[in-house]
């Protein structure tokens, strides 16, 4: 039987455009930053990708920094916080790229039913600045520099329903103004990315291979006045900061990747999947009465699904789905073999025994209806027969 790949959030098939531009990519032999004609058309080809890339996350060009992947994009931005006048501080439910740098314990953003911790709209960058004072007992002061997504890789929680989180200002005695660093990894492709008029984030990151392009390449947008000090040092690339030469091939692949993300955007590709993941869900939840589904009520990504079911290990779930045909994860793709309860879901104020018992569904473009009634068939015998032995 045909297998069905159902875990596009840890990276998803790359896109026919994309393979078509990096295949003629490969016909340019000059180095971009040489001065004659061949250099000049690999440039050129770097920064119509520049471009492409600029038009699907609402900023100029000049702004688009490219890397080797959305974790240097992070490191690069987190290497800026003396910028910032103060430390760097992750929230729990990020992106492990981002929480190894954290240098400040801060509140979990969601609680157990996926709702901002009892705040919303205009309060919520508030009470993200009035907890960024609250510091690990060996830390230098208040955050300045905060990571926040736009989307939760895990669960598909958009915390501000789809609105990428701005730099956030309060006039407290313990709380200054502070700058973020905003993951739209999992966002950019699947929904727009929107600002609150004129208000942004210090900073972006992104990945190509997220949105159908190809691996080992990805982007920090700078919204600063300042171009970011390069944490790659050499010769001085992308306006210098970041040294190495440009990986032409993959670079053309992200800007074709994202010019066809903006179009499927347009068309209203990612609508459609919402409705099979709805669909996918009240499938399950008719019959699997005790499964857990996570931020079910809450504003998601239209192609993620998070559920635990209590006792039925998130590991045994994958393998046994595995054999069966169905490419599913239990969380986010960092590590071969790594096996441990989700801690998203420990920060969102599960229990480690649940938080081990998650698995994530992500439907990508070319999910179908049967691709799903396939999957929801195999996994409720699956939970059918786990409830029996559990007897």
């Amino acid at each position: 039987m045909q297998r069905v790949y159902l875990d596009h959030n840890a990276t998803t098939p790359m896109r026919t455009e994309a393979r078509t531009a990096m295949v003629a990519a490969m016909d340019l032999i000059g180095n971009p930053s040489s001065v004659h004609a061949e250099g000049r058309s690999a440039k050129g080809a770097v920064e119509r990708a520049r471009s492409q890339v600029a038009n699907l996350v609402g900023c100029t060009p000049a702004q688009v920094v490219f890397t080797g992947s959305a974790t240097e994009a992070a490191a690069l931005a987190v290497a800026q916080k003396d910028q910032h006048g103060g430390i760097f501080a992750a929230l729990p439910t990020e992106h492990d790229c981002l929480t190894v740098w954290s240098e400040a314990t801060l509140p979990a953003l969601h609680d157990a039913n996926g709702r901002l911790s009892g705040q919303g709209g205009g309060e919520f960058l508030n009470w993200i600045a009035s907890r960024s004072s609250i510091l690990d007992p060996n830390s230098n002061g208040p955050a300045a520099l905060v990571a926040m997504s736009a989307a939760n890789s895990e669960t598909g929680i958009l915390p501000l329903g789809g609105q990428v989180v701005p730099n956030g200002y309060v006039n407290t005695a313990q709380a200054g103004p502070y700058s973020v660093v905003c993951d739209i990894t999992q966002i950019a492709g699947k929904r727009p990315v929107v600002y609150d008029g004129d208000h942004r984030p210090a900073y972006m990151i992104l990945s190509a291979h997220k949105l159908g392009g190809p691996k080992g390449v990805g982007a920090l947008i700078n919204f600063t006045a300042d171009d970011p000090r390069a944490i790659l040092r050499g010769g001085g690339q992308e306006m210098g900061r970041r040294s190495g030469t440009e990986n032409i091939i993959g670079i053309v692949g992200f800007g074709a990747a994202a010019q066809a993300a903006q179009a499927d955007l347009s068309n209203g590709r990612w609508e459609e999947i919402e409705e099979l993941r709805i669909i996918l869900e009240n499938t399950l939840a008719a019959d699997a009465k005790t499964t857990i589904f996570v931020g079910k009520d809450a504003t998601r990504l239209p192609n993620t699904m998070c559920i635990a079911t209590p006792g039925w290990k998130g590991e045994a779930q994958v393998i046994q789905m595995d054999l069966a045909g169905f490419a599913i994860s239990a969380g986010s793709a960092c590590s071969s073999g790594k096996v441990k309860a989700s801690t998203v879901l420990r920060a969102m104020g599960y229990d480690e025994e649940t938080a081990s018992c998650a698995i994530r569904v992500s439907l990508g473009l070319d999910t179908t209806e049967r691709d799903i009634q396939r999957f929801a068939e195999t996994w409720l015998e699956k939970e059918k027969k786990f409830r029996a032995r559990a007897a």
